[in-house]
């Protein structure tokens, strides 16, 4: 069969055109069976619907659980995403990821997951025509229809580490938020001991932590770092800033006289905190941007990047000391 088009699609399933449209923008009166049955015509015959512009509504996934690794940055990615997607004629609805059956009955062009696991939505074009774009997380291999927006980790922990070496730090510690096997954490260790090999300084395990879902565990790994003889804490992720200022303060260590911070960005924080942090983040609206460029792309039947990688910014303030002692 040449090109098919949504007329074939219609007579294929045995449903009429308006039908068919409806199915792919997820009209909420359509009946499962009738969903299923023109869904897998879809997919047998490769066929991608163009959504009206006059539909263009993008549902934001967010974690449902406020101590997930990522909770941090939902904030930060949300403001960008709020700020890029209107102007650009998009309406945004915001919905937890344990509420995804709701997504059966929107109309919606788009959605965006910040901070999801790339195989919670393997079956993602099994159930929804329109693009589903990941933030924050890489995948090597992904389904039809599913992308990817993500910073790059490996660069970014090397501006860290990198800046430290720079000021004559060389025996670093590094807490990295989260668990192994989950969202960023081993990709950033694997960043992070590539970085510090390259300058020839230790890498074991014992000065390479992770912290854990929360922020419980930040005093006692701090202070075995520092009982391994740490000059500097590099500790992407989380809130891991605050927590690392307070817990020097209990081992009467000041930053930067007696050792040097640098954390993930936390707008309402890092700036502000005594001394302002030296911090890595991610360009926030960049991301933004490339999230609406794949939408867009894909409304208007162009094809888009699969996975879009973006470099990280290191912020300069007070908290690192100023050069070799």
């Amino acid at each position: 069969m040449s090109k098919v088009t949504i007329s074939d699609i219609a007579a294929l399933a045995g449903v009429s055109i308006s039908t068919v449209s409806r199915v792919f923008n997820h009209h909420p009166n359509i009946r499962e069976d009738i969903r299923n049955q023109v869904f897998e015509v879809a997919r047998r015959y490769g066929y991608r619907p163009r959504f009206s512009d006059r539909r263009k509504n993008v549902v934001i996934i967010t974690p449902d659980n406020s101590d997930y690794p990522v909770h941090s940055c939902v904030d930060m990615l949300l403001m960008a995403l709020s700020r890029e997607l209107p102007p650009r004629g998009f309406r945004i609805e915001i919905l937890p990821q344990n509420n995804l059956e709701r997504l059966e009955g929107i109309p919606f062009c788009g959605a965006v997951a910040i901070g999801a696991e790339p195989d919670d939505f393997r079956n993602w074009p099994e159930r929804f025509a329109p693009p589903l774009v990941i933030v924050d997380r890489h995948a090597a291999a992904l389904p039809p229809e599913v992308y990817c927006v993500h910073s790059d980790e490996e660069q970014g922990m090397a501006l860290a580490i990198e800046h430290l070496w720079e000021r004559g730090c060389r025996n670093i510690g590094c807490i990295i938020h989260g668990d192994p096997g989950t969202g960023n954490a081993d990709i950033r260790k694997r960043g992070i001991i590539k970085a510090l090999r390259r300058f020839g300084l230790p890498s074991d395990d014992g000065l390479i932590r992770f912290s854990g879902a929360g922020s419980e565990r930040y005093v006692d790994l701090i202070g075995n770092l520092l009982r391994r003889g740490i000059d500097a804490l590099f500790c992407p992720g989380g809130n891991a800033g605050i927590v690392s200022l307070y817990a020097f303060s209990l081992f009467n260590r000041r930053v930067p006289e007696d050792i040097s911070l640098i954390a993930t960005e936390q707008t309402f924080f890092s700036e502000y905190a005594t001394p302002p942090q030296t911090t890595v983040t991610q360009d926030y609206a960049a991301v933004a941007a490339a999230v609406a460029d794949v939408i867009e792309a894909r409304i208007e039947g162009r094809r888009a990047e699969v996975g879009v990688r973006l470099p990280y910014r290191l912020i300069k303030r007070e908290s690192v000391r100023l050069g070799p002692a």
